[in-house]
């Protein structure tokens, strides 16, 4: 993925792109979700990215990248996110959580879900690989850039309808978290057998 196609979904202060990276600041009380437990909808979080239908791939589409970040305050979070609409996405990757860094991933169908686990590796590095591909998507992450366990499978069907996806992070509980993402990857869907992990 070239960093000058794509754009912000609520732009913070502070950030820069430089050598194919980019560094983020979030802005204070920032997040995603939609109803489920907490009554409340959130859209303020920062996803920079793009219009897959912009980037003439065919089949369906792998994305992934390397994130760092030191989730320290509850809710600080960075991952990838794929977004039809705002009560249509999937945000994924480290969140701060029960006093410990745990990875995971909210599926939004016009009402939020979470599910979570502890994160088995250093939270401060790791990677994630969005697949979507014939109505669904495959969710992977990785400790060191090699191995690629699955996070989750789910259906998704988004027609005729743009998709948006992109590196995301957010800190409902303050403002300031500080983010790497780097080693953007953007190509058609790999289309690996479920189980292999490169």
């Amino acid at each position: 993925m070239n960093l000058q196609q794509c754009h912000w979904l609520n732009e913070p202060a502070s950030w820069r792109c430089q050598d194919n990276e980019l560094h983020v600041m979030t802005d204070n009380k920032t997040d995603f979700w939609r109803d489920t437990w907490y009554g409340f909808q959130r859209h303020s979080g920062h996803v920079f990215g793009g219009y897959i239908n912009d980037f003439n791939l065919e089949d369906g589409f792998t994305f992934q990248f390397c994130i760092e970040g030191q989730f320290e305050q509850l809710y600080d979070q960075a991952g990838v996110m794929l977004l039809v609409d705002e009560q249509h996405w999937l945000k994924a990757g480290v969140e701060h959580s029960d006093g410990q860094a745990t990875i995971g991933s909210v599926l939004t169908n016009g009402c939020s879900d979470w599910a979570m686990g502890i994160f088995p590796g250093n939270p401060e590095k790791f990677w994630l690989r969005l697949t979507y591909h014939d109505g669904a998507i495959r969710l992977q992450y990785s400790t060191d850039g090699v191995t690629w366990p699955l996070l989750r499978l789910s259906p998704f069907t988004v027609g005729n309808q743009r998709i948006f996806v992109g590196a995301m992070c957010c800190s409902p509980e303050r403002e300031g978290l500080q983010v790497r993402f780097s080693d953007f990857r953007l190509t058609s869907s790999l289309k690996k057998h479920l189980h292999d992990l490169s």
